[in-house]
């Protein structure tokens, strides 16, 4: 098999995971200005075909979010496949190093916080959802 044609996949894979579970795909700079601008509290989720951390990312992001808090907005920005929207995302996560695949959490165009690779990676997804749901206790409402 071809190598790109794998990767692409892999990647179409990775997309359609986060799309299906409800979250809206941001591609350009100007579609990320938007999304995070908006009031209320959004979830960014980092998305990344990044070996185990990626594969514990995605079922998180969908399964965090069933919930009786949650945040009024969820999108996502594909790392190393949507470079500029990615790079505009990031302007947004003052103080915070690059980092995919991750979770930004953010109130009213401010971040928050956020949830890293390191806090990804080498847990299981049921242990970021945990740590995504208290983050939604902690500033979300009830939905």
């Amino acid at each position: 098999m071809d190598f790109n044609l794998f990767m692409n996949d892999v990647v179409n894979a990775a997309r359609e995971d986060v799309r299906e579970a409800g979250y809206e795909e941001l591609t350009t700079p100007e579609s990320v200005n938007e999304a995070l601008n908006r009031e209320g509290s959004t979830l960014v989720m980092i998305n990344s075909t990044c070996g185990c951390a990626g594969g514990v990312a995605r079922p998180a992001a969908a399964n965090a979010i069933h919930y009786d808090k949650r945040p009024d907005h969820l999108v996502t920005v594909f790392a190393g496949q949507d470079r500029e929207a990615t790079e505009k995302a990031r302007e947004y996560f003052e103080g915070y190093p690059p980092s995919s695949p991750s979770f930004a959490f953010m109130q009213d165009g401010k971040i928050v916080t956020m949830l890293e690779r390191s806090d990804i990676e080498g847990y299981s997804a049921m242990d970021v959802v945990d740590k995504l749901q208290n983050v939604f206790d902690e500033h979300c409402k009830e939905m």
